[in-house]
């Protein structure tokens, strides 16, 4: 790179990402020395005011702290808390829940695809410039993004911020011919999930490697989505698993001062949880027509050992994902008989539970200590984005370093990169307004 001094540069505005952050270039000597995502969300304080409340009220005040993923907190909390007070749901509740987590996925990945990352593939600046030249596609994602919010609405009472689930179940459930309505929506969203794939298989991808440990839950003879073990495949190809509520001696966190967001090891090492973690770790247990669907992206059959590590490519197992989901939900629809109660009966005990899940960014563990009365003595949520974090940066540092070496790019292409990768990993950093302060220093 040619020498230009030192200097700063401030760039607005990371549009399509949830959140707002700055991203600290060091670069000496043509050489990317540091890259730093520094995250200046607010404090939460969720995990503060949920000590001295009762242990019924963590599903619906944790499904606050994300208007995207909000079934993937209450999962997770109804998870962690019925493992404190030793239930289990029976079959058919779990059937509901999957299925209710099913209508996120497909809303949360069409809403990525679509709306956030198809426009870097196609160099354009928003959605809405997006829809001007490829309106056919747009409104496609928007259907989709509707098919898993009328999943929502039915199971959840809404669409953003359920308020139908409860411990052990459902306040209600819904009856067997509320049910077909959304189905036929499903099989127009199924036509919708397929075109996706071959609609995003037609991108140009730069090559790219994330290295980093992938994290993702597993559970027997399904894709795991609302409950499995937390199961590790490493960069040498090795893997391991561990019991949920071993989560925080593997996974362990730290403050960095230039964030308000954790950082987090796996083990003292760089992890990565997410779409691509569970294709890694779960895919050969995605469901035929899903198998079919990666093999025509270009991901190759995970049955035989397709792994993708670059995070460019992360759009298309997205995509797969999608199918997977309105598919699967189609399958419980048509099994679906209504329980005889909505939910089980959970009375407090004294005790420590662990709960995770995964939410479509990733992992999301909860942990709640309980007094016998039920009151919540203590809480602790991590949620994935947060895991991530360290391994964004890496992946920064080495795709920035990378194109330093190809030429010599000004910061505005830097700049374009940095966002692109920063959006591959689809992180939920709040939900406020998007901003990116980039500082880039040049010695």
């Amino acid at each position: 790179m040619t020498h230009r001094g030192s200097r700063l540069l401030h760039v607005g505005s990371l549009s399509r990402v949830e959140g707002e952050g700055a991203l600290r270039l060091h670069v000496h000597d043509g050489t990317v020395t540091e890259a730093q995502l520094n995250i200046y969300e607010p404090p939460r304080f969720f995990e503060a005011f949920l000590r001295g409340r009762s242990y019924t009220e963590p599903p619906d005040i944790t499904a606050r702290v994300c208007g995207i993923c909000p079934v993937a907190y209450q999962m997770s909390a109804c998870a962690a808390i019925e493992d404190a007070c030793g239930v289990a749901v029976d079959p058919v509740i779990r059937d509901l829940r999957r299925l209710l987590y099913c209508g996120e996925w497909i809303e949360s990945q069409a809403l990525h695809i679509y709306l956030l990352h198809a426009p870097d593939f196609l160099g354009r600046a928003s959605a809405i410039e997006l829809a001007r030249t490829h309106r056919a596609e747009v409104e496609r994602g928007l259907r989709l993004k509707k098919a898993g919010n009328s999943l929502m609405e039915l199971l959840g009472g809404r669409a953003v911020h359920p308020v139908n689930v409860r411990l052990g179940g459902f306040h209600r459930a819904p009856a067997g011919q509320e049910l077909r309505p959304v189905a036929e929506e499903l099989k127009q969203a199924l036509d919708d999930a397929w075109d996706t794939v071959r609609w995003v298989a037609g991108f140009e991808f730069p090559d790219a490697r994330i290295e980093a440990d992938l994290l993702a839950l597993a559970e027997p003879g399904t894709y795991a989505i609302e409950s499995g073990a937390p199961t590790v495949l490493r960069t040498d190809g090795t893997t391991g698993s561990f019991p949920v509520r071993d989560f925080t001696e593997h996974v362990t966190e730290t403050h960095v001062p230039r964030s308000t967001a954790l950082h987090s090891r796996l083990d003292g090492r760089l992890h990565l949880t997410g779409s691509l973690a569970r294709f890694a770790i779960s895919g050969p247990l995605l469901s035929p027509v899903a198998l079919q669907a990666s093999v025509e992206a270009g991901l190759g059959d995970p049955r035989e050992g397709a792994v993708c590590r670059n995070p460019f490519r992360s759009i298309l197992v997205r995509a797969v994902e999608t199918v997977y989901a309105v598919g699967e939900a189609l399958r419980i629809i048509e099994t679906y008989e209504p329980p005889e109660r909505p939910y089980a009966e959970v009375p407090p005990v004294a005790g420590v539970g662990h709960g995770a899940t995964e939410a479509p960014r990733g992992v999301l563990y909860h942990r709640y200590e309980l007094d016998a009365h039920g009151i919540v003595t203590s809480a602790l949520l991590v949620p994935p984005t947060a895991q991530n974090q360290a391994a964004i940066e890496d992946d920064l540092r080495r795709l920035t370093q990378g194109a330093i070496g190809e030429g010599d790019p000004d910061d505005g292409q830097l700049t374009a990169l940095c966002e692109r990768a920063i959006r591959n990993h689809d992180p939920c950093i709040s939900c406020s307004t998007h901003f990116l302060d980039l500082t880039i220093v040049r010695t």
